[in-house]
């Protein structure tokens, strides 16, 4: 992919399992890459990835939910770096306390647990997308790509923090994609992809039993999954690195499935 090589790209949640991916993944095409995440033994080993590929590299340990950790770490950026071209909003996930279950209702469910869910996944875009997007307008270019999901087009059960802070994401990305085109450059973009099931810390305890069986949950999802699996972490490679690349410069305020099929199957 054109114009790749030599960029910056600050990746939130970079310690996690599909960022962690998607740092190796853009590490290899040449890109200089800086990592957060409050997980720092997990962001350490994801930037050995990163430099075990030839590209220059950072970690930090910061959370997206603090303003202050996120000017501390785009001011270090800077000073090595010079730029920021690329934005992932990848920090995110669910959490048991914001999920319904046999034992635990709808009515039930612990503020503090829907709280933090919707902060993380929201918020978590909200707060990186102002300080690092500021940097972007000062360039006049750059590209802020957010994680949103299959329940940023439908709610999924059971989740309700999870599907509501994922369609305010999607909601989100369409909006500080017209904002920032229109006010700033029409050179800096906004755009999602929306992952379809991939196995995760997060949500394994849904998808699989104890002896890593599928559960009903996991079943059901692979019966409407056309491609019959679970995604693997580099399946998202290929749909990142292009909505980065010069071949999308025309593209922005999208939101773009990587599901294998799941949100083109009606069930029947």
């Amino acid at each position: 992919m054109r114009g790749l090589r030599g960029k910056v790209a600050v990746i939130t949640g970079g310690g996690g399992v599909l960022c962690s991916q998607i740092a190796e993944c853009l590490a290899e095409e040449g890109v200089r890459i800086a990592l957060l995440d409050i997980a720092e033994e997990k962001t350490q080993e994801a930037l050995r990835r990163v430099l075990a590929k030839g590209a220059e590299g950072l970690a930090f340990r910061a959370s997206v939910l603090s303003r202050e950790d996120l000017i501390r770490v785009a001011e270090q950026v800077l000073a090595s770096f010079g730029r920021v071209d690329f934005l992932i909003n990848g920090a995110g996930g669910n959490h048991p306390r914001g999920t319904v279950t046999d034992e635990v209702s709808f009515f039930d469910l612990p503020e503090d647990g829907v709280r933090f869910v919707f902060d993380l996944n929201f918020w978590g875009t909200f707060l990186p997308s102002q300080v690092f997007g500021k940097i972007m307008a000062h360039q006049k270019e750059g590209v802020i790509l957010n994680i949103a999901s299959m329940s940023s087009f439908r709610p999924l059960t059971r989740v309700p923090a999870y599907s509501a802070a994922k369609a305010a994401v999607a909601n989100f990305t369409q909006w500080l994609a017209v904002y920032l085109a229109q006010e700033y450059s029409p050179r800096i973009r906004v755009v999602a992809i929306a992952p379809g099931f991939f196995l995760t810390e997060q949500n394994k305890y849904l998808l699989l039993g104890p002896q890593g069986e599928l559960t009903e949950r996991g079943q059901r999802i692979l019966a409407h999954t056309p491609m019959g699996r679970f995604g693997a972490p580099v399946d998202l490679c290929g749909a990142v690195k292009w909505l980065l690349s010069d071949e999308a410069a025309f593209v922005t305020g999208i939101v773009l499935p990587v599901d294998g099929g799941f949100s083109a199957y009606g069930g029947v």
